[in-house]
């Protein structure tokens, strides 16, 4: 198969800018394209693709087509691809993907990318699930608390969203929106924490200043919460590579492990 026919062409719908840095995209998603909650699709530019960029400039290596990766934030059954995204200073991909406008075109490969899903856990069996996120690493989970399997699966399910700033906690105001559609069935608690560490948070939600690895310690807030993680416990962390490292080591001090072949409690996605 060429690399060619491995492509799609998206077309830009709607960019929403949340701040100076992040903004979310939708694309037209390229008939039959399939994927799981939690993966994440490879975006492509041309390197000419935006006037006023010199060739070299954008890509020194002289490739036609650059990709990254981003999360898919939308729905598995949306008719559309909705990306959620931070500028880079001086970033050779995101400044330019930032000044795209609607009806602007991108490639999409074909095939979507990642194991951070909920059908890689085997056992334990279901009891509660921890979303871990900061930044666009909760994009994801976005995806995934629109799906049934969440709901179908488990009893109680946690949001931990974090970010320097309050404003930097995109779509947290609109998770319940998002997730309603599925909870005529369900009887069990959804529960959103904030960890806002430049600021105090002055919100309804649970919420703190502490940074995650703090919060995950703090007997006081997990009694807010009204449960920890345990050997029951499904987690999964996307995000900050460091607060993945950090996060990481305290669920297994608290005596968590990493899901392997199946097995175990924490999920993780590196692709940064």
């Amino acid at each position: 198969m060429s690399d060619e026919s491995k492509l799609a062409t998206g077309e830009v719908l709607s960019i929403t800018r949340w701040g100076d840095q992040l903004f979310s995209f939708t694309l037209t998603r390229p008939a039959g394209y399939k994927f799981e909650a939690g993966q994440f699709a490879r975006i492509g530019l041309k390197s000419d693709q935006i006037p006023g960029i010199y060739h070299e400039d954008f890509n020194p290596e002289g490739q036609e087509q650059i990709f990254r990766a981003y999360s898919i934030v939308s729905s598995i059954y949306d008719e559309t691809l909705e990306f959620f995204s931070v500028t880079v200073p001086e970033g050779s991909f995101t400044s330019r993907l930032s000044h795209l406008k609607v009806g602007d075109e991108v490639l999409i490969d074909k095939t979507p990318f990642g194991f951070l899903t909920l059908s890689r856990y085997q056992q334990p069996e279901p009891q509660d699930l921890w979303l871990i996120a900061t930044g666009t690493g909760a994009a994801p989970f976005i995806s995934m608390l629109q799906g049934f399997e969440v709901w179908s699966h488990y009893r109680r399910v946690v949001f931990i969203y974090g970010a320097r700033y309050q404003d930097d906690l995109v779509y947290f105001d609109q998770l319940e929106s998002l997730a309603e559609p599925f909870w005529d069935q369900w009887d069990g608690e959804f529960i959103k924490v904030a960890s806002v560490t430049r600021e105090i948070p002055a919100m309804d939600d649970i919420c703190t200043n502490q940074r995650i690895t703090e919060l995950l310690g703090d007997d006081d807030l997990l009694d807010q919460i009204g449960f920890k993680p345990s050997s029951t416990s499904h987690v999964m962390l996307c995000g900050n590579p460091q607060m993945i490292k950090d996060v990481k080591q305290v669920l297994k001090d608290q005596g968590l492990s990493m899901n392997r072949r199946g097995v175990g409690n924490i999920a993780v996605e590196n692709y940064w």
